[in-house]
C-alpha cells in the first residue's frame, strides 16, 4: 500500500504536467487500485470502481467533453446545488480549486482508478477522443512551427491547444495568462467580463510561455525582460481565428494576453451590431457620402474597430477603391488594401496616409486618429473628395469637436471636414433562452430617469441563467449608439467656438439621442438590463 510518507515525496518529486497518480505508478511496486484507496482515505472521500456505475447521459453532458479531458473527471450524478464527480487524484487543489468556477456548481467527490477513468472518458466522450486522435481539429501556423494534439503528445502542447480551444468555444475575447507568486492564473474575457477558469502549478509557466511564442513564430523565447507581440493563426474545425499575442514582464514572470479575433466577426452588419433600424437609416446616409471624415469614438474595448470594419462591409464594391492604415491590422478583408503601420522602420500612420493618396482611392480607414499630423492628412484629404473613416478616444460624440482641435485641428477645417460622429458603448445582450421577466429598481428608475407610464407598455427582462449562458443570464454583446450629425446650424456652433457641453445641448435638442436613450431604448424592447446600460452610461443631465 501507499502511505503518507510516499504521498509526500512523490509530491516533492513531481516534474512538468505529471500527476502524482502518473508518479507513483510509475515509481512505485503498487497496483493502481491501492493508489485510489490511499488518495481516497486521505482526501476523505469515498471509493469506488466505475463498472459498477448506471451512467444518466443527462449527467454526463452537463460537463463538456474538453473540460472533462482537461480535468480527468466524469460527472456521475446531478445533486442540484452540486455535481458529483470521480476523479483519479482528490488531493489535486488547484483542478479542485478552479472546477466549481469552471462548470459553476458546487462539488462532490469520489476517488477511482486512473485507468478507470481513461476508459470511461473514451466511452463516454467518443467524438471528442476521435476528433483529438485524427488531427483535424486543429492547425497552427505563425512560424516555423506546425502543430496539432497529434503532432506532439507533450503535455504541454496538450495544455496550451485545451486551453484555445475552450476560450473559442465559449467565444472569449481575451484569453490572460497571469503569473502570481505560487501559481499561473488562467481567465477569459467573456461578454466583457474577466472569468477565472484555471490554475496551474508555477512551475508549468516557462513552458507555456516558450509555446505560445514558438506559435507565434516571431517572439523571441530568450528575451524575457522585455515586453514582446506576436500573432497566431489558428483553424478550428470550420473556423479561422487569429490571436493577438502580447507579453509582458511582471514581477513573478511573464504575462501573456491574447485577443482573439474570431474571422466569422466580419460577416456582421449594421443589424447585428446593435443599430435599431432608425439608427440604421441615420448611419448607412453618412456611409453613401462621397467624401468626409465619419469618426466613431468610445474607450478602449467600445468595439470600434468592428464597427469600422462592418462599415466597410457595407460599402465595398468592385467600383470603389479602399485602404486601410492600421496598427496593426485586425482582420483580412478581401478586395481591400491593407497597410500596417510599423514605427520602427518609419511607416507612421502619417507617413502611410500620404503614400495612400497617391493610390487615388475613394474611401480611407484610418485605425486611430492620434496625433496633429494624421489628423490634418486625414482632414486634408477629406476635403479632396475622399471619404474618411477613423477612431477617436472621446466620452461621448460631441467630445470629438474638443479633442480634435486638442490634437491641433482648426475649428474651420472641423467643422467643414467632419461629417458625422457615431459614440458607441458595448452592452451585454441577455440570454434569449432563459431570460424572464422583471422589474427595475427604484435606483435603476432613477437613474435611468424612467417614470411608471414610460414602462408601463413596456416588458422589462432581467437575468435568469441557463447551461446556454453558463449561468450568468447574459450571452453575447450589443452595441448602444450616439449618432452626431454635422449640419449647417452645427458647423456655424463649432466656428463660434461653442463648448462641448454647449454642442451636447443645442446636439439633442435638434433630435440626436444619447447613449443613454439608446441604452434605454433596448432595455424597453427586453434585449439588455438596466444595470447594464447604467454601468456603460453617463447621466444625460447638463
Amino acid at each position: 500500500m501507499v502511505n503518507a510518507d510516499d504521498l509526500a515525496q512523490a509530491r516533492s518529486a513531481l516534474s512538468g504536467a505529471e500527476t502524482i497518480v502518473e508518479y507513483l505508478l510509475a515509481h512505485s511496486p503498487v497496483t493502481q487500485e491501492d493508489v485510489a484507496r490511499t488518495l481516497a482515505t486521505n482526501a476523505g472521500v469515498p471509493f469506488i470502481r466505475l463498472a459498477e456505475v448506471a451512467f444518466d447521459p443527462a449527467v454526463t453532458a452537463s460537463i463538456s467533453d474538453d473540460i472533462a479531458r482537461r480535468y480527468r473527471v466524469i460527472p456521475l450524478q446531478d445533486e442540484g446545488i452540486a455535481l458529483t464527480i470521480a476523479l483519479a487524484d482528490p488531493l489535486d487543489f488547484e483542478a479542485l480549486d478552479s472546477l466549481p468556477h469552471v462548470i459553476g456548481r458546487e462539488l462532490n467527490l469520489v476517488c477511482v482508478t486512473h485507468q478507470d477513468i481513461q476508459d470511461h472518458l473514451r466511452q463516454l466522450y467518443p467524438s471528442s477522443d476521435a476528433a483529438a486522435s485524427s488531427g483535424d481539429e486543429f492547425s497552427v501556423t505563425g512560424g516555423d512551427d506546425e502543430a496539432g494534439p497529434s503532432g506532439g503528445d507533450a503535455p504541454i502542447i496538450r495544455l496550451v491547444m485545451q486551453l484555445l480551444s475552450e476560450a473559442s468555444r465559449l467565444r472569449a475575447s481575451d484569453i490572460h495568462i497571469e503569473p502570481m507568486e505560487t501559481s499561473v492564473r488562467v481567465r477569459y474575457r467573456l461578454d466583457g467580463k474577466l472569468v477565472h477558469v484555471d490554475t496551474h502549478p508555477k512551475k508549468l509557466l516557462p513552458a507555456i510561455i516558450a509555446r505560445l511564442k514558438v506559435m507565434s513564430g516571431s517572439m523571441s523565447i530568450a528575451e524575457k525582460r522585455l515586453p514582446q507581440d506576436g500573432r497566431i493563426q489558428l483553424r478550428m474545425g470550420e473556423k479561422e481565428i487569429d490571436l493577438r499575442v502580447s507579453s509582458v514582464p511582471s514581477n513573478h514572470g511573464e504575462s501573456i494576453v491574447m485577443r482573439i479575433l474570431d474571422k466569422s466577426a466580419l460577416v456582421l452588419g449594421l443589424p447585428e451590431l446593435g443599430f435599431f433600424s432608425d439608427d440604421q437609416a441615420t448611419f448607412e446616409e453618412q456611409l453613401g457620402l462621397p467624401d468626409g471624415i465619419l469618426l466613431v469614438t468610445g474607450p478602449t474595448g467600445s468595439g470600434k474597430t468592428t464597427t469600422l470594419y462592418a462599415c466597410l462591409n457595407v460599402i465595398n464594391k468592385p467600383d470603389k477603391k479602399i485602404i486601410t492604415v492600421e496598427d496593426p491590422v485586425e482582420y483580412e478583408l478581401p478586395g481591400i488594401n491593407q497597410v500596417m503601420v510599423k514605427a520602427d522602420i518609419g511607416m507612421t500612420f502619417a507617413a502611410a496616409l500620404r503614400a495612400m493618396l497617391r493610390q487615388a482611392p475613394n474611401i480611407i480607414m484610418i485605425g486611430e486618429i492620434r496625433d496633429a499630423e494624421t489628423a490634418n492628412i486625414a482632414v486634408n484629404a477629406s476635403l479632396t473628395g475622399h471619404l474618411v473613416f477613423s477612431t477617436l478616444h472621446t466620452n461621448d460624440a460631441p467630445s470629438a469637436v474638443a479633442r480634435l482641435a486638442d490634437i491641433g485641428v482648426k475649428p474651420f477645417l472641423i467643422a467643414s471636414a467632419v461629417r458625422a460622429v457615431l459614440a458607441q458603448r458595448l452592452v451585454r445582450k441577455l440570454c434569449p433562452i432563459c431570460k424572464g421577466p422583471a422589474e427595475l429598481s427604484e435606483k435603476e428608475m432613477r437613474a435611468l430617469s424612467l417614470d411608471s407610464s414610460r414602462v408601463s407598455n413596456a416588458t422589462i427582462f432581467g437575468p435568469v441563467g441557463c447551461e446556454k449562458c453558463r449561468g450568468g443570464g447574459f450571452k453575447g454583446r450589443m452595441g448602444i449608439f450616439e449618432i452626431f450629425k454635422i449640419d449647417d446650424e452645427v458647423r456655424t456652433m463649432i466656428n463660434t467656438g461653442l463648448t462641448t457641453t454647449q454642442l451636447r445641448r443645442r446636439a439633442r435638442e435638434l433630435g440626436m439621442r444619447t447613449l443613454r436613450e439608446d441604452g434605454i431604448r433596448k432595455v424597453l424592447a427586453g434585449l439588455t438590463s438596466g444595470q447594464e446600460v447604467v454601468h456603460a452610461t453617463m447621466s444625460d443631465l447638463d
